[in-house]
């Protein structure tokens, strides 16, 4: 399996002494190559290693090339963690535009996007043209929500209040699911 990310984050996945890719290697009972130049990681992994599992180092490699310290990557080993990934390019008709989105998903001095994070309860990254997410179902969903809603152009004051009335919602949900039905 071949994973490609950015090659200015190669040092972070590798670690001081090399501790993250012997982690990696170690929790994942694989050999990793990486090419520095390219960014090119490539996982050698024989056939006992479940694909599940490499699905979760798959993600683990990108979202440390999305900008992730290797701690909150970590968090996709739990099968309840997901990680999202948004193109700003996608969505930004030049690079002005570009640059002007990720100002406003980040915020002054990343008070935005401290925000968001808190709000949400979900991890958020802006590294170069991407916003990567990490948290669960629910707070993938509603930080991704949120993140749309700013490059859209809302006010950060609206994208806040509707977090907060979505995540009432959700509690209210958790609390008594049987609310949602009509008989």
């Amino acid at each position: 399996m071949i994973v490609n990310i950015d090659p200015s984050r190669i040092g972070v996945l590798i670690g001081t002494r090399g501790e993250i890719k012997k982690k990696i290697e170690e929790t994942f009972k694989v050999k990793l190559k990486i090419d520095n130049r390219r960014g090119e990681v490539t996982v050698y992994a024989d056939e006992t290693v479940p694909p599940l599992e490499l699905m979760k180092l798959r993600n683990i490699i990108q979202a440390i090339g999305y900008g992730f310290n290797p701690e909150k990557a970590f968090l996709l080993l739990d099968e309840n963690y997901m990680l999202d990934v948004i193109d700003l390019k996608e969505k930004a008709k030049s690079k002005s535009d570009l640059k002007r989105i990720k100002a406003r998903i980040i915020g002054e001095n990343g008070r935005a996007r401290k925000s968001l994070e808190e709000l949400t309860e979900a991890y958020i990254s802006v590294h170069d043209r991407y916003v990567a997410i990490i948290g669960t179902y629910e707070q993938v969903k509603l930080a991704r929500e949120a993140i749309e809603m700013l490059i859209e152009g809302r006010m950060h004051a609206t994208v806040y209040k509707y977090i907060k009335r979505e995540k009432r919602k959700y509690e209210l949900y958790a609390k008594k699911p049987f609310l949602d039905f009509e008989l």
